[in-house]
């Protein structure tokens, strides 16, 4: 019986793998009758390049995928394909490109959406935080000015009070020496 699997290839922690038709008796790595593909796990994402006329010639000949190469068939197309065949369907051409770019443009559209429902959510939050730091800034300058003017007011008071106080020492020297003067002249 012959199976497609995958043959190991590639270094020690770097493999990549071939998808082969082999007979069922042989090893994993041992000869193979037909090389189908290959498929590197290690990437991001994944490589995976298969021949899919080949692929559907063995399995119109009765090979058996194993589960693993199956599943790459499945993400490949190739099993809808096969099925398509079997079943008599006439393929309608797909273009994968547009497929994938009305996937793209969906996509785009989610992101411009949510990209929308954010900005318009954080408007209001960012004008309400501008007034909010506006109104911050308002009032600390106001209290800057009280401040500056309670400082004015406290030095105007100071120098008052010390030329207040540098005319009464006058006052007083004057008196003084008025009264000793009084006295030096009795």
């Amino acid at each position: 019986m012959v199976k497609l699997r995958l043959k190991r290839m590639g270094a020690i922690n770097k493999p990549f793998y071939r998808i082969v038709a082999v007979d069922s008796r042989k090893k994993r790595d041992g000869k193979y009758l037909e090389s189908l593909g290959y498929y590197d796990p290690k990437t991001d994402p994944f490589t995976l390049k298969v021949d899919i006329d080949k692929c559907i010639n063995w399995l119109k000949v009765g090979a058996q995928p194993s589960e693993t190469v199956r599943s790459l068939f499945k993400q490949a197309g190739i099993i809808e394909k096969w099925h398509n065949i079997r079943m008599g369907i006439k393929e309608v051409d797909k273009p994968e490109k547009v497929k994938k770019e009305k996937v793209e443009t969906k996509k785009e559209k989610v992101i411009e959406e949510t990209a929308e429902l954010v900005a318009e959510q954080t408007e209001p939050v960012k004008e309400e935080k501008v007034e909010k730091a506006t109104v911050k800034t308002e009032k600390i300058a106001e209290e800057q000015k009280e401040e500056k003017i309670a400082a004015d007011k406290s030095e105007e008071n100071e120098t008052d009070e010390k030329e207040k106080l540098a005319e009464s020492t006058e006052e007083s020297t004057e008196e003084k020496n008025e009264t000793k003067s009084e006295a030096d002249k009795q």
